[in-house]
């Protein structure tokens, strides 16, 4: 890496995609990417945690079919007519036109309620909490850029249906929280949530609230999105249950959608530096890579014991890559890995080898430490603190991007200056 970050963010955003083997763009079909392993691994390790705390707060998985009859997509009208131009329409299946076109989900609402409906008899068959883990297409027509904006991207959806307005609000509420948990403490992108104009909100909503964040240009990103929607779905999709009253009404719903190629491409953003990416311990595909250091006369002591520090540090549970390669140079390795973020990168050469020690180097600061192999589980705490100051350092900066902005003019000139208000 060669370009500055704060200088050149958009050129150094795209080397970086190129550079760390995250994405690679030459699919051939605009607006789809292949995401490379390095990048796969640190989705699927967000998935993990973001669906753990889904499912503390009693969501369960499920999975639909990613086609959607139009019939289904055309029945709320206020949402079809958000989503109309942007819709993948499948129209032939091989030799043979279909009887009714169909939609690759570009959002899943009108996919699930008509089978909530089929679900639900009675008050005792609520409140209904279901996420899915899945790809969605949208015809985007503006410029794309990789896990920014695409055509093709991951997301999670959770779709709820409860007995009353008050339990529905209480879930977009819960959204906001449970974003609160898995993007800022967990993977360390801050954020501020705020609920959209009548204009900009999600179609077929009542209201929406989203996540946004703030890229390093300057420039906003929303990240995620909880709405509340009323009984628009329900209505004209039979969505009913008998009360308790002994009357029929309509269940009350909300949508959620964290958007998983953004948050990573957020953090990524918030974490990296001039020399490349910064990732969380707890989500990289590597966690600690070991260098070893050495000339001919100790080559073979410094391997064998660099093979021993690679066995301690599996059998502690770390994902662990030895750089033994020989025809690389120790600096050439270092700049390898701090490109690719790993978040801690061992050194041992023949007086680690000698005292059985290793030096421990976080990708952050390069900040340098002393461990005896015995205490080889200190990495984790090591890492730990790497991770809570990385959290701190952004907050810090999304407190001070944030102006109270208290007329037009303040607006503006905090604009200007790549800052949030309002």
């Amino acid at each position: 890496m060669a370009l500055p970050k704060k200088e050149q963010f958009s050129e150094w955003y795209s080397e970086l995609m190129k550079e760390a083997e995250l994405v690679d763009l030459r699919y051939g079909v605009k607006g789809f990417i292949v995401i490379r392993p390095w990048a796969m691994y640190i989705l699927k390790k967000m998935y993990s945690y973001y669906e753990e705390i889904l499912e503390q707060y009693n969501h369960m998985p499920v999975h639909f079919p990613v086609v959607i009859p139009e019939r289904y997509l055309t029945k709320e009208k206020e949402h079809i007519k958000g989503f109309e131009g942007e819709v993948f329409w499948i129209t032939r299946a091989g030799f043979n036109e279909l009887e009714e076109r169909l939609a690759l989900r570009p959002t899943s609402e009108t996919a699930m309620y008509p089978m909530y409906a089929l679900w639900t008899s009675g008050r005792k068959d609520l409140p209904i909490k279901l996420y899915m883990s899945e790809l969605v297409w949208r015809y985007e027509t503006k410029a794309t850029r990789p896990l920014i904006r695409g055509r093709e991207f991951w997301w999670i959806e959770a779709h709820c249906a409860f007995a009353t307005k008050e339990e529905a609000e209480a879930q977009v509420r819960e959204d906001m929280l449970t974003a609160k948990k898995a993007i800022w403490e967990t993977f360390g992108v801050p954020f501020l949530f705020f609920k959209r104009p009548e204009w900009d909100k999600f179609a077929g909503a009542d209201y929406t609230f989203a996540a946004d964040t703030l890229m390093p240009d300057g420039r906003v990103l929303q990240i995620a999105t909880t709405h509340l929607l009323g009984q628009n779905f329900s209505r004209p999709f039979e969505f009913k249950f008998m009360d308790t009253d002994g009357k029929e009404k309509y269940a009350w719903q909300t949508s959620y959608g964290p958007g998983m190629n953004r948050i990573l491409a957020a953090m990524i953003s918030w974490f990296g530096d001039d020399k490349g990416l910064i990732l969380p311990f707890h989500l990289a595909p590597v966690q600690v890579v070991i260098v070893p250091i050495f000339k001919d006369e100790s080559k073979k002591k410094v391997l064998g014991y660099a093979k021993e520090v690679e066995g301690k540090l599996k059998a502690l549970g770390y994902r662990v890559e030895l750089d033994d390669a020989e025809d690389e140079t120790p600096g050439f390795k270092f700049n390898k890995w701090e490109l690719k973020g790993v978040p801690i990168r061992v050194e041992v050469g023949p007086k680690e080898a000698e005292a059985k020690a290793l030096t421990v180097v976080r990708r952050d600061n390069r900040e340098k430490q002393q461990l005896s192999l015995e205490e080889a589980a200190k990495i984790e705490e090591i890492a730990k603190l790497m991770f809570e100051e990385m959290r701190k350092k952004n907050e810090e900066k999304m407190r001070s991007s944030i102006v109270d902005a208290k007329n037009w003019d303040e607006l503006k000139k905090g604009i200007e200056e790549g800052k949030i208000g309002g």
